[in-house]
């Protein structure tokens, strides 16, 4: 849980604001509705991690999901991303009820994301890592691709620019060739984010970007999401426990305690909520 109270985050200017922020660019347009979680509940045998929770997301936004710990919030971004599949509820996706899916199946549709524990292959390059985002998009068969001969020597080119076009973005070319267990926790982050960014998402969810960062790196981190979503257009949806981060940069809030949704709404309704505050500030329930 972050160390700002949830009340303090509405007369505290964050270290973390993008300089848009400053001028007055945002709120973002938002568009459609991309993703729709109806009456959500998510079991564990007698834990109930969820409880009949309602929320949708838009194309175009930063949607953050947030809540003091245990609130059911990773369990919510499993649910999005597929790992889960709730007992009761609906989840649609660009305007279809969306059934039992499996993972890679749900990143064929254009949903990425990343980890709150980071999950690289560490011997292998930074270059490398972010190449294995574009397997799914890969469709040459695998004889083809190990002799690396005609058409998927072509298509592995074709790949292989993208993925430099996003090191250059994400100003990490110096350590393209690094082995990623070699980097720093901060860029290995960053590499984890271009590894998502390559399956090139309509939705991307992050699972807690800023965990463990410094000042800088989370200034950094701030940057990139919000480019991200200025000039790709990518509708992301992430956890968080910074609630300066949060209120800086997310267009939506929805906000969970003990599995229920307390709080819905934009950055400053939010933080004007009492049950927010009660539930950040540790007030007892009955």
């Amino acid at each position: 849980m972050s160390n700002t109270p949830i009340a303090e985050v509405a007369v505290t200017d964050s270290d973390y604001a993008h300089k848009e922020l400053q001028h007055g660019i945002l709120p973002r347009r938002m568009g459609e509705v991309v993703m729709e979680m109806k009456n959500i509940t998510l079991r564990f045998g007698g834990v109930t991690a969820i409880r009949d929770i309602s929320f949708d997301i838009r194309k175009g936004e930063i949607r953050a999901i947030i809540g003091p710990n245990g609130a059911g919030k990773s369990s919510m971004l499993n649910v999005i991303n597929g790992f889960y599949h709730p007992q009761e509820g609906e989840i649609w996706f660009q305007g279809a009820r969306r059934g039992p899916m499996k993972p890679h199946q749900i990143a064929r549709q254009g949903i990425a994301r990343t980890f709150q524990n980071i999950a690289l292959f560490h011997g292998m390059t930074t270059l490398d890592n972010i190449m294995t985002g574009r397997l799914t998009m890969m469709k040459r068969n695998m004889l083809l691709q190990a002799l690396w001969f005609g058409p998927a020597e072509a298509e592995e080119v074709e790949h292989r620019e993208k993925v430099e076009k996003i090191i250059d973005f994400l100003e990490i070319q110096a350590i393209r060739k690094t082995p990623v267990g070699r980097l720093p926790y901060g860029l290995q982050k960053r590499v984890e984010l271009g590894r998502a960014l390559a399956a090139e998402p309509k939705l991307l969810l992050l699972d807690e970007p800023m965990a463990g960062m410094n000042v800088e790196e989370k200034e950094d981190m701030c940057r990139f999401i919000l480019d991200v979503n200025d000039e790709f257009g990518t509708t992301i949806a992430l956890i968080e426990h910074d609630m300066g981060v949060v209120m800086d940069i997310a267009d939506r809030v929805v906000v969970m305690d003990y599995g229920a949704k307390i709080g819905d709404g934009t950055p400053d309704e939010v933080r004007s909520n009492q049950a927010v505050i009660d539930a950040y500030l540790g007030v007892a329930h009955d």
